[in-house]
């Protein structure tokens, strides 16, 4: 199936003029975000945006982002831009702030919901488009996404409200919106997935660094995948 067959796209009110860079995709270091970047350096240069929002498992996932993209090689992929956008004045004591709590791998979706998740990062992530001159943001949502701020009519309107605000057309772009999770890792199975990042309650090293814990919800996810995809799972696990 071809790469590009039947994206969703949420288009702004005008065409968008080409910026410094062909695009920017929304990272977070984990398994699609990942891909998405392989996927798109094939096309032309992308800046990976990544969004510090202070959650409990984001030092470690910065770590694997870094090194994911260190990995990657790829001369179409420029630096990484880290920005900052702490959410505990507004979620408070929620589990994704304290580590307290975290949804285990029994879980279904709606236990990791985060509200208003995709508002917060796309809002940083395409006001730093306007100001950069970049038209087009690319953010690895997949098909069958329940929540309310990863449906078409949210990013279109979204992408809309932007560019009027930011008086710059910006385009949302999902190539992965009509794929399944295990659609992607087939897409991605020449990158360096054990580097990305997918736990919510990282575990630490005894070496230093991070291990996936093996028992939360997302860890429950990734290691499914890797199963539906008939693939390796090179991912350290904690237990």
């Amino acid at each position: 199936m071809p790469f590009m067959a039947d994206p969703t796209r949420a288009k702004s009110p005008e065409k968008p003029r080409e910026g410094p860079h062909g695009s920017a995709i929304l990272m977070s270091g984990g398994l699609d975000s990942g891909i998405l970047l392989e996927v798109l350096s094939r096309e032309g240069p992308v800046v990976p945006v990544y969004i510090d929002c202070g959650l409990a498992w984001q030092e470690a996932e910065r770590s694997a982002a870094e090194a994911f993209v260190d990995a990657l090689g790829r001369d179409a992929v420029e630096p990484i831009v880290r920005l900052s956008l702490p959410v505990g004045d507004v979620y408070g004591d929620h589990w994704s702030v304290t580590g307290v709590g975290v949804p285990d791998e029994a879980t279904g979706d709606e236990a990791v919901y985060l509200p208003g998740r995709n508002v917060i990062l796309a809002a940083k992530a395409t006001v730093w488009c306007g100001l950069n001159g970049v038209g087009r943001l690319a953010i690895a949502t997949l098909r069958g996404n329940p929540f309310p701020d990863a449906s078409d009519r949210f990013f279109e309107t979204f992408a809309a409200a932007t560019s009027l605000a930011m008086s710059h057309p910006i385009e949302i772009i999902r190539p992965f919106a009509g794929l399944s999770k295990r659609d992607v890792l087939r897409l991605g199975m020449q990158a360096p997935l054990a580097l990305t990042w997918s736990c919510i309650a990282p575990a630490r090293d005894p070496s230093g660094g991070w291990l996936h814990c093996g028992r939360c919800n997302k860890c429950g996810e990734r290691a499914r995948a890797f199963v539906d995809a008939d693939m390796a799972d090179h991912t350290r696990y904690a237990c």
